[in-house]
């Protein structure tokens, strides 16, 4: 009988990977980032530990979307008190806040638990080329650049 090894948390070796999001398509960058913070690429990949490395992304606010979605793609947030929602479209965000769109992508391919928060934590994301994470020595995390826009 074949025993299945459970990697201890001092055996996870993590690494930094810087991904360039200029010109890549949302949500195919979120599939590639949400499967490195979680650990998939990884030979000792285990559901339920975080044996996943950190990301930083740079230039959030180059990142493209398809067809409509920028002016058709909404953004909803609740204050929580009566008549709190707050709508915005994914061109207005992206001239505001573009962080908080590459964020919201990846989130919601990780896992809706507190694995997930733990790994969310792991995922650094820039508006611009400047990132303060230069003393880790980030990889390059090469992506399919082959970007979609109709």
């Amino acid at each position: 009988m074949n025993k299945t090894s459970v990697p201890s948390p001092d055996s996870i070796d993590r690494q930094w990977f810087l991904v360039d999001a200029e010109n890549q398509t949302l949500g195919r960058l979120a599939t590639e980032v949400a499967s490195v913070l979680r650990g998939k690429t990884k030979p000792n990949f285990t559901p339920h530990l975080d044996t996943g490395d950190f990301v930083i992304v740079v230039n959030a606010e180059k990142i493209k979307v398809t067809g409509k979605k920028a002016d058709q793609k909404l953004y909803r947030r609740h204050s929580g008190r009566p008549g709190g929602m707050k709508v915005e479209t994914f061109k207005a965000l992206q001239s505001r806040i573009p962080e908080r769109i590459v964020e919201k992508a990846i989130k919601g391919m990780l896992p809706h638990t507190r694995l997930g928060r733990q790994l969310f934590t792991k995922l650094k994301v820039y508006k611009g080329s400047d990132h303060p994470h230069s003393a880790q020595e980030p990889k390059i995390l090469s992506l399919n650049s082959e970007s979609v826009t109709k």
